[in-house]
């Protein structure tokens, strides 16, 4: 029996659906990319703004529509069913199974128990831990993502996490060691890719403190060239973490800090534990450092948001000169005490200061990338475009799927994986253009 898994949502998500098809191909089942060869397809769903949830209703629709033909069974996984499971079962009669956030371990079992005749529920497993084990990447074999937390105790008030996906729970040390060193005899694997809902707040629920760089040290130790920390929330960001990342020649100088807005009006509301002068002293004493790339993300459109308010963001951007930004416009989430403010913004002002400050930043970016041109910098060698006629691959300043390329020439023969010297040339956006140098 094959099984197709589709996976939706962020790269926590991604592990999930990993973890899923080791277990099913533990169990015997065949895997496939392809729907259409599927004798039961899986939809691993997110459910964090309406535009996901948007997403994986037409994706199970999409995905229904193979039962006509080879496939047998349809099951939703994932936080859609975890946030709606009451709402989902009385409306897909097309699916066959609801499963969790953390049931992803029983989905052989209940794959082999349907029988076509009724739809079967399964709530989420709070000791989600227990059952992980060996992945099966859908990464290109060069890196893979890390989850080492799960949930989150932050609590701002636009955010259905806590809800979807319970506390804060750290993964101990000596687990996320071993399910490494299992990544590494798996596969080639060039990068690890360090996520949770927020990366500082790692080790506080087992010992009280940030054990963040405890577990730096032990991945450091193994045979990987790049260790990367997406989602560092700026209130957590200690003097010693900068220090440590700073020393450390593994570790990647880019840091992925969430601000979500500047106005102190707006971030209390948003329940964010930073002030303004607290994120613009954060990024003064990381730029003193020299040598690292900053990342942020910002919402637009938040309940109570004014004109001022959006030119106090404007000015902060023009002064922050971020390398790699993103924005999304708040979506009003079910259950959250940001739904229940007044002032809720109407979508096509939301629309337009998006519009505003992405252009600002895009700009911003094009400049900070043409200052690079010149220089030489270590290239992980991804793939060939053949519409660009080049090779690309990325620095240790872009995250995989979300930031830039290097689009590069070579005389010499590459192995995908592998990394290069590329002088930069020219620049394209927020792309470089090079060559190696060998």
């Amino acid at each position: 029996m094959k099984i197709g898994v589709v996976s939706l949502g962020c790269d926590k998500n991604r592990i999930d659906s990993e973890n899923m098809l080791a277990y099913l191909a533990e169990d015997g089942f065949g895997l496939t990319s392809d729907p259409s060869d599927a004798d039961a397809i899986v939809v691993n769903t997110c459910a964090f703004i309406d535009e996901a949830k948007q997403e994986a209703i037409s994706t199970i629709l999409e995905m229904a529509e193979y039962k006509k033909n080879k496939c047998k069974y349809l099951i939703v996984t994932g936080c859609l069913p975890q946030r709606y499971m009451n709402e989902l079962k009385d409306g897909f009669p097309e699916v066959d199974a609801f499963l969790g956030t953390g049931s992803y371990h029983l989905l052989p079992r209940v794959i082999r128990d349907l029988d076509g005749k009724h739809t079967v529920c399964i709530p989420n497993d709070k000791d989600f831990r227990k059952h992980t084990k060996a992945r099966v990447l859908t990464t290109p074999p060069h890196y893979a993502y890390l989850k080492i937390a799960e949930g989150c105790d932050n609590h701002c008030t636009y955010c259905a996490i806590p809800q979807i996906r319970g506390r804060y729970t750290s993964v101990p040390i000596a687990d996320l060691v071993d399910e490494a060193k299992a990544l590494l005899r798996g596969y080639p694997i060039k990068e690890l890719v360090l996520v949770a809902q927020d990366l500082t707040r790692y080790g506080y629920d087992l010992e009280g403190r940030c054990m963040l760089v405890d577990l730096l040290k032990q991945l450091s130790e193994l045979d990987v060239e790049w260790i990367r920390l997406l989602y560092l929330y700026p209130e957590g960001i200690s003097d010693e973490l900068l220090e440590y990342i700073s020393e450390n020649k593994k570790i990647c100088k880019y840091l992925d800090i969430p601000c979500q807005h500047i106005s102190d009006r707006i971030l209390k509301k948003m329940n964010r534990r930073i002030t303004k002068q607290g994120i613009i002293s954060l990024f003064d004493k990381i730029r003193a450092k020299g040598g690292f790339c900053i990342r942020s993300t910002f919402i637009v459109g938040f309940p109570t948001e004014t004109e001022s308010d959006v030119d106090e963001l404007e000015e902060f951007l023009k002064t922050a000169r971020l390398d790699r930004c993103g924005f999304f416009r708040y979506s009003k989430e079910d259950n959250t005490a940001a739904a229940r403010l007044d002032g809720q913004i109407d979508e096509e002002i939301k629309q337009a200061r998006y519009d505003r400050l992405y252009s600002l930043q895009e700009s911003i970016m094009n400049e900070n990338t043409a200052r690079r041109v010149g220089g030489v910098e270590t290239v992980l060698y991804e793939g060939i475009d053949e519409d660009a006629e080049a090779f690309y691959g990325r620095t240790q300043y872009d995250a995989p799927d979300v930031d830039a390329r290097v689009y590069f020439g070579s005389s010499e023969c590459l192995e995908v994986g592998n990394f290069y010297p590329v002088r930069m040339i020219s620049s394209e956006g927020c792309d470089l253009i090079g060559e190696t140098v060998i």
